[in-house]
């Protein structure tokens, strides 16, 4: 798939319409190139295809184990130096 043509604008008038620019790279998928003196100094790309808010809920499900008593503590109070003082 080729990749499309940037439209070009200077920085001063991206500067004065960056919102407006925003948009229309949202809205038609066009990136633009910006240019300062006639020399390329960024472009604005439309945002990348990422999975949806909702798809992180369960994207964890069946990867842990649980492996031992979970609400016991990890060691015995004894060997709390905290407690002897």
């Amino acid at each position: 798939m080729k990749r499309k043509q940037p439209d070009s604008l200077s920085v001063s008038t991206f500067k004065a319409t960056c919102l407006a620019v925003l948009e229309r790279v949202r809205r038609t998928g066009r990136p633009v190139l910006i240019t300062k003196h006639g020399q390329p100094l960024a472009e604005v790309l439309p945002p990348s295809a990422q999975a949806g808010a909702a798809d992180w809920i369960g994207s964890m499900r069946d990867t842990a184990r649980i492996r031992g008593d979970i609400v016991r503590p990890a060691s015995e109070p004894e060997d709390w130096e905290a407690l002897h003082r």
